[in-house]
């Protein structure tokens, strides 16, 4: 008996060579493998990806590092040794893709830069991924991602008032992966129509700029600054938590004012409210935030969570819990099976998430996460390279 036909991914093909570490390159090539992709991950000969040693709390695996590198191959070099180098070099004229978050100045001495390997390779979409933009005055400044969430002013809305606090995750990181992955793929499109490869380079501090713009038009054109609020809204209100009788939080979010009428006659049960002179407008609610959160707190601690919940269903008011992160896991959104892939990794099989906004929902479902050095072997082989190039 045959074994079933795999469907065709959208980047079946497309070969991405990967010099990366951390998260913001790896980030942007798993996304590329998750679509079909083949994604060779070149690591230092001293022990890889230095994220592999963040943790070794997944079957013996770094939680970063699972979470990254589903689907990829592991080649170890020496790209610094003319050995090594002339493998990088083979890889590089059989590829679709450079992907390259090494320090600026590395690539320059190294000549792995798009100027310097555009002739010998004009095929090649040369993607790099650095903490400041190329040519910008701090382009040779050390740059991690708590850094730039200090200077791009994100931690000055996060947190509580007097107490900036960074986000819990490598937000600048991810946001240069996300832009890494759709220039990548932009640059493919526009090379498969013209011939031409263009060269992609994104900056952590770029990319989270882009995503604080909102703030940073809001706080040009009004004079005024957004502050940390906790769970609540600098331009929209009500927006954030409110506490239940049983202690349950619950996120809710009104964005206009049919939904502010309903959500007095439905969930607060006073009509009156919606007329109320400090509330009958958003602008009005946000200047008398604190006499509307006193009124929000006292509606809400009425009812117990799961009725709080039913009443604003009801109302079509939108709400949300506030998740716990050893319960997410359990939440409903994840329970299908379908939500997960059977990852393989060095330890073991484990359940990783199934990635969101793929074509179709075709995506890769047997990439398993690589050992280090695992492929080195067989990429040399298939280069007709002996395992002393390394």
């Amino acid at each position: 008996m045959t074994a079933p036909r795999r469907s065709a991914l959208p980047l079946d093909g497309v070969t991405v060579v990967a010099l990366e570490q951390a998260v913001a390159a790896p980030f942007a090539t798993r996304r590329l493998a998750d679509l079909g992709a083949r994604v060779i991950k070149v690591e230092r000969p001293d022990g890889g990806d230095f994220a592999r040693g963040y943790d070794t709390v997944v079957e013996g695996e770094s939680s970063a590092f699972v979470w990254l590198n589903r689907g990829k191959e592991s080649v170890q070099l020496d790209v610094k040794d003319p050995v090594g180098r002339e493998v990088l070099d083979r890889l590089l004229a059989r590829a679709d893709v450079l992907v390259a978050n090494l320090a600026p100045a590395a690539l320059e001495r190294l000549g792995l830069t798009a100027a310097v390997l555009a002739p010998r390779h004009p095929q090649l979409v040369v993607c790099t991924v650095a903490g400041y933009p190329p040519g910008g005055p701090s382009r040779t400044k050390k740059a991690y991602d708590a850094l730039i969430q200090a200077e791009a002013g994100l931690m000055s809305l996060t947190g509580a008032a007097g107490a900036p606090a960074k986000v819990g995750i490598s937000i600048a990181d991810i946001a240069a992966g996300c832009h890494a992955y759709s220039g990548v793929l932009a640059a493919l499109r526009h090379r498969d129509r013209t011939g031409e490869a263009l060269p992609v380079d994104v900056s952590l501090f770029g990319a989270l700029t882009e995503w604080m713009a909102y703030p940073l038009y809001y706080t040009r054109h009004s004079g005024v600054a957004p502050v940390p609020m906790g769970t609540a809204h600098p331009t929209i209100a009500p927006y954030g938590a409110i506490i239940a009788a049983d202690g349950r939080s619950v996120m809710i979010a009104v964005q206009n004012e049919r939904e502010w009428v309903r959500l007095c006659t439905e969930v607060l049960d006073d009509a009156t409210l919606a007329t109320d002179p400090r509330f009958c407008s958003n602008s009005l609610r946000v200047a008398h935030r604190a006499e509307l959160d006193a009124v929000l707190a006292a509606a809400a601690a009425r009812h117990p969570g799961e009725v709080l919940m039913a009443r604003l269903d009801a109302a079509g008011i939108a709400w949300g819990r506030l998740t716990q992160l050893a319960d997410l896991a359990d939440h409903p959104e994840l329970a299908p099976a379908d939500r997960w892939l059977d990852t393989g990794t060095p330890g073991g099989p484990v359940r990783t998430l199934r990635p969101t906004g793929a074509p179709g929902d075709r995506v890769a479902e047997n990439g398993a996460v690589p050992g280090l050095g695992e492929h080195t072997a067989a990429v040399l082989a298939e280069l007709h390279l002996e395992e002393g190039h390394r």
